[in-house]
């Protein structure tokens, strides 16, 4: 197990991805899931209010309340939910007010009492920060919020909204939801990862396989009448990425795991990062996901892809 930052939550380290669920995955597929997520260990769940708001017919939403319907159904114990606030079409921005009616709506969704983990899921550059840093502390004193997280953010913009917290008392950010995978890091790594040291904080990275880039999948540059994410995954299958794709195999092979684990559990091992977050819209590809919890990688090895992966980054 593991736990995030400062605060009390203890996880497996591997996030679901909730941002499939009323897009790719229907409810039938969200349940089956979800089911075989929980039932192999995976206790932590990662969604946003604007999820998926980009799909014709939908409102935004979707996926918390097949999150919610979910919880409702099967009662598990101990699963920690994240979700963020500042995209949803009816409450964007992160002014006092919008925070709190977001996450009201989110509790209704989800049907519990406190969410876990809320994430300012992108910076809002016409609310002042001091605002927002006091939206959230209150959605702490009152009880609707458990920790509060930053995604998306700049160092600087993290320093500062740490800063206006401490000199108001009011609890600081346990987390961090950052992209970074192992074609995309050398920001994250100079900038964020130093900031998450400094503060006993954790990071959550999304996009953790490129949209399923590094799961091998993508071997060509031609990704005509593939899933929605394969243009942008294809665009990394350069020479360079190509290589990587091979490291990650063969460290997997040794291991009997898959590119996409391997590539999981290299992340995973990187310092302050807490549990990666991956999305299944297929029930088979879950136990892909879980096998990466406990992959043990050797500093050999994860010094093989870390340079492997340096040609590569877009």
């Amino acid at each position: 197990m593991t736990r995030i930052g400062r605060s009390d939550l203890d996880i497996l380290p591997l996030s679901l991805g909730g941002n499939v669920f009323g897009w790719t995955a229907d409810r039938d597929t969200s349940f089956a899931v979800l089911d075989a997520f929980h039932s192999g260990g995976g206790d932590f769940i990662d969604t946003a209010d604007a999820y998926s708001a980009w799909v014709p017919g939908n409102s935004g939403g979707e996926s918390e309340t097949l999150i919610g319907e979910w919880l409702a159904s099967r009662k598990p114990e101990n699963v920690v939910v994240a979700t963020k606030v500042s995209q949803h079409p009816q409450f964007r921005g992160l002014s006092a007010k919008n925070i709190r009616a977001a996450a009201e709506a989110s509790l209704a969704r989800l049907g519990v009492d406190t969410i876990d983990l809320y994430y300012a899921h992108f910076d809002d550059a016409d609310t002042p920060l001091e605002e927002t840093v006091a939206g959230f502390a209150d959605l702490v004193t009152d009880g609707l919020v458990r920790y509060v997280a930053v995604s998306n953010y700049t160092a600087a913009r993290i320093r500062e909204w740490i800063s206006l917290a401490e000199a108001a008392g009011a609890d600081l950010p346990v987390a961090i939801q950052p992209h970074y995978n192992l074609v995309h890091r050398t920001e994250v790594e100079s900038d964020i990862v130093p900031v998450a040291e400094q503060y006993g904080m954790s990071l959550v990275p999304y996009y953790a396989l490129a949209s399923g880039f590094l799961t091998g999948k993508y071997r060509s540059a031609d990704a005509t009448g593939d899933s929605p994410r394969a243009e942008g995954a294809a665009k990394l299958a350069t020479p360079a990425g190509l290589k990587l794709i091979d490291a990650l195999e063969e460290v997997g092979d040794a291991h009997g795991s898959s590119i996409a684990a391997t590539a999981l559990a290299w992340l995973r091992l990187q310092p302050t990062v807490a549990a990666p977050i991956a999305s299944a819209s297929k029930v088979e590809q879950v136990a892909d996901l879980l096998a990466s919890a406990s992959l043990e990688l050797t500093s050999d090895e994860l010094a093989h892809l870390s340079a492997a992966s340096e040609p590569a980054q877009g």
